[in-house]
């Protein structure tokens, strides 16, 4: 039945996401960080997202992403800016320290998914991506069907 294979297809991406946010963690160590950290220094290097962006595009509480920044400019790895846009949400942007040590997480990352990704084909990781990107549409939507 379709429910139990999907019931079986959220478990194990459930336990994929465990182990990549223990492998994240485990990445971005070495320069004192975590998973939660690099996504932040990560979308502030983009330089036009508040806090709340940033939650948003990560899927993760504003709260949650505010203590994060917090921490963060506490630091001195991002620096909160003036917002045109709006006065109280100030813009995420990443220093030149929080650019160095994203560089060494990036270039650690990019070593890690070469040697992963090579036990499959480009073909399997796009069918399997592609799956999880309707699934994140379908919820995203609303439209859950049951319930």
């Amino acid at each position: 039945m379709e429910g139990d294979a999907f019931s079986a297809f959220a478990i194990t991406a459930l336990r994929l996401a465990g182990h990549l946010t223990a492998a994240g963690d485990q990445l971005a160590k070495p320069v004192g960080q975590t998973s939660a950290r690099w996504q932040v220094l990560a979308a502030a290097r983009r330089g036009d997202m508040s806090v709340a962006q940033i939650a948003r595009a990560l899927g993760l509480a504003r709260q949650g992403v505010q203590r994060l920044a917090d921490v963060l400019e506490g630091e001195g790895l991002i620096a909160y800016a003036d917002n045109p846009q709006h006065q109280r949400a100030k813009l995420v942007r990443l220093t030149a320290e929080g650019a160095v040590r994203l560089g060494v997480i990036e270039i650690a990352q990019a070593g890690w998914a070469d040697g992963l990704g090579a036990a499959f084909t480009t073909a399997e990781l796009d069918a399997a991506r592609a799956v999880m990107a309707r699934v994140m549409e379908l919820l995203e939507g609303g439209e859950t069907g049951g319930g």
